[in-house]
């Protein structure tokens, strides 16, 4: 008989609820994937901008994760989150200041909560099922002191 340890991630079966946070957090990505580009080169392209810089700025950040989204990695769901908050601040920044862009920029905050929520619960969920833990700060702390007493004495 194997044990959990023993098993890869893919053969650990996902619950429900992941797989649906899991469904939230893609859709909200490729949402977000898909709007970006369309939205800055072809709806409404930024004067002053090069097509350039705004690639760099509004779409290369969605492309870092994508790796570790396709090969299903809790970690990368969870960094994920700081990448999604560019583009939250962003809607919410056009929501103020371009209402004539009103559509675009409310589906950009739908696409950006998706993929925060999704990713957000996805990662705390398939890392609890695959057994990951992060260690407590306190408890990091208070091994590294006894490593170091133990040392001192053994000097």
């Amino acid at each position: 008989m194997t044990s959990q340890s023993d098993l890869s991630p893919q053969t650990i079966p996902k619950k429900a609820i992941t797989v649906r946070f899991q469904r939230t957090a893609i859709i909200g990505y490729i949402g977000l994937l898909v709007l970006m580009p369309i939205w800055l080169f072809l709806i409404a392209p930024r004067e002053g901008y090069s097509n350039g810089f705004i690639f760099v700025v509004y779409i290369l950040p969605l492309l870092l994760p994508l790796k570790g989204i396709i090969q299903d990695k809790p970690y990368t769901y969870a960094w994920a989150n700081f990448i999604v908050m560019l583009y939250f601040i962003h809607g919410l920044t056009l929501l103020w200041i371009a209402q004539d862009q009103l559509l675009w920029v409310l589906l950009e905050l739908l696409f950006a909560s998706m993929m925060f929520v999704g990713c957000t619960y996805y990662a705390r969920h398939r890392g609890q099922e695959l057994g990951l833990k992060i260690r407590k700060l306190k408890d990091e702390l208070a091994q590294e002191k006894a490593e170091q007493e133990y040392d001192r004495k053994n000097q």
